[in-house]
């Protein structure tokens, strides 16, 4: 049975289990803080260091956050920066990950066939049905999205940059620093807004919330969602890292 490496970088953090053909973790899942300031070399060293401290896999899953085209970093957010999330960018690591051929780095380095996604879209193809127009967010240090339809992955589109106030983006009005300074009462009333806000724009059939700060979400707010909107686990993150090589374009 093949075994795949899941590995989910995030801004905090970065997490990687072995799973088997049915999405089956064959280890315990281990985590490491996300080392900064962060340029390609330490990140694949990173992952080569937690995959060895792993049983061996057949091939590697990767999900990390920003756009990536075809395993290629198109912009990511955290990881230019000097000391991580909301610190000041870098230009000389925001030269070096823009281009960055991220899936070819890993798979040289691995030895193995790699994967490398959005961790959004990994996230979502752990939690899917596979029918219908489905939307995956994940909310954590900021927003994440995927859009599924008949469970294939749709082209990959950065919702958390977008303007939802004057001078404040989705990432910056959900994400992590404003539930802390919020708390999870206001914050979950703000998720709801955002949800309601998105509705009429993706009509989708089903929206999945996961991410860290899902499982946060008030009752009462998740309830006035509607019963197409759910909360999933965050261990989806590297459950889809499976599933996710039947229903990306690779």
């Amino acid at each position: 049975m093949q075994t795949t490496l899941a590995i989910d970088c995030g801004g905090g953090g970065i997490k990687a289990s072995v799973l088997d053909g049915a999405g089956t973790m064959r280890a315990q899942p281990l985590r490491m803080p996300t080392p900064y300031p962060l340029p390609p070399e330490l990140f694949v060293k990173t992952l080569l260091e937690l995959g060895a401290r792993l049983p061996p896999a057949d091939r590697v899953t990767v999900g990390m956050p920003g756009m990536i085209r075809h395993g290629v970093v198109i912009a990511t957010p955290h990881y230019v920066t000097r000391s991580g999330p909301r610190s000041r960018v870098d230009p000389a690591l925001l030269a070096q990950w823009s281009g960055y051929d991220a899936r070819n780095a890993l798979a040289v380095a691995f030895g193995l066939p790699t994967l490398v996604l959005n961790d959004a879209e990994v996230h979502g193809a752990g939690v899917v049905a596979g029918t219908g127009c489905e939307l995956v967010l994940t909310l954590g240090t900021g927003l994440g999205s995927a859009l599924f339809d008949g469970g294939v992955l749709a082209p990959h589109l950065e919702l958390s940059h977008a303007p939802v106030r004057w001078g404040t983006t989705y990432d910056t009005y959900v994400g992590e620093p404003e539930r802390r300074r919020l708390g999870d009462a206001f914050w979950s009333r703000r998720i709801r807004q955002v949800v309601d806000g998105l509705r009429p724009v993706f009509r989708w059939d089903r929206l999945y919330l996961g991410g860290g700060n899902a499982r946060l979400i008030r009752p009462e707010q998740l309830a006035r969602m509607g019963d197409d909107v759910v909360v999933v686990p965050n261990s989806a993150g590297i459950v889809g890292g499976v599933r996710a090589w039947d229903l990306a374009p690779v």
